[in-house]
């Protein structure tokens, strides 16, 4: 509670330092990137490329989809919104938020069940499975499944597989799918639900299954300018983003391309 408190000061703190004076010219020196939180290792290598050969610079948040575009929705400025779902996207796209020219669904992903890294786990992800019984009385780490994208999925797919009423009082629900990674990692929670990328950026914890990609919906990552950015600079990153230069930065953590255009900038 005291970890969820401090991040809400410090996203406060860096949308004040924005809204001031000198926010003004730091909003426009920087590019600013609003995107899920299970973007960040991509997105922060793919950032640092960028800045090296242009000499720009880019200042990403990262968050729940959900909180992120409610965020935009309050006036938070970002050029660029990076979602983790379509319907976060369209949320922000019903408010009037981003260009709706510029959206491309960009990325693809994997939804896992992952267990601490020493975990012996086997686990054999089919209608019928019992995962009450594998959490005993522990929990079941996810991103809230009303909000978080990827609770919403994880929720889905466990209701798909006929799992859900056995484990839907024994969900710890989390802010952000980082932060159910990171109940596994720490070993505060036996079992979480979270995309592969997670997965593979976090050598704490082991993928014991991966959920049939019939189990839930498509997992996409939109990707769209917002309507007030005014920095000359954003709509040449998100040409970079979908260029062949930052495949291989999305590819490492992985994800799948769904869309590309040239070569970037």
């Amino acid at each position: 509670m005291v970890g969820a408190l401090a991040r809400v000061l410090l996203i406060g703190l860096a949308w004040a330092s924005l809204a001031l004076p000198g926010g003004a010219s730091a909003q426009a020196r920087d590019v600013v990137v609003f995107a899920a939180a299970s973007l960040k290792n991509a997105l922060d290598d793919a950032a640092a490329v960028w800045m090296r050969d242009t000499g720009r610079r880019v200042v990403a948040s990262y968050a729940a989809s959900n909180a992120l575009a409610k965020q935009i929705e309050a006036g938070a400025p970002a050029d660029i919104f990076f979602s983790a779902d379509p319907d976060w996207m369209d949320y922000a796209a019903s408010k009037g938020l981003i260009r709706p020219e510029s959206r491309i669904s960009l990325l693809g992903n994997s939804l896992v069940l992952i267990a601490p890294k020493e975990s012996a786990m086997q686990v054999e992800l089919k209608p019928g499975f019992d995962l009450a019984a594998l959490l005993g009385s522990q929990r079941l780490a996810m991103g809230h499944v009303n909000a978080v994208p990827a609770g919403k999925y994880g929720k889905a797919a466990l209701e798909h597989l006929g799992a859900w009423a056995g484990v839907r009082d024994k969900v710890a629900q989390t802010e952000n799918v980082r932060a159910a990674l990171l109940l596994v990692s720490r070993g505060e929670a036996p079992l979480g639900v979270v995309y592969k990328t997670d997965a593979i950026s976090d050598p704490n914890v082991a993928i014991v299954a991966t959920f049939p990609e019939g189990s839930h919906p498509p997992i996409v990552y939109p990707v769209a300018l917002t309507k007030d950015s005014a920095h000359p600079d954003a709509a040449a990153l998100l040409a970079f983003l979908r260029s062949d230069k930052a495949r291989p930065f999305f590819e490492k953590q992985g994800f799948t391309l769904l869309n590309k255009a040239g070569s970037g900038s």
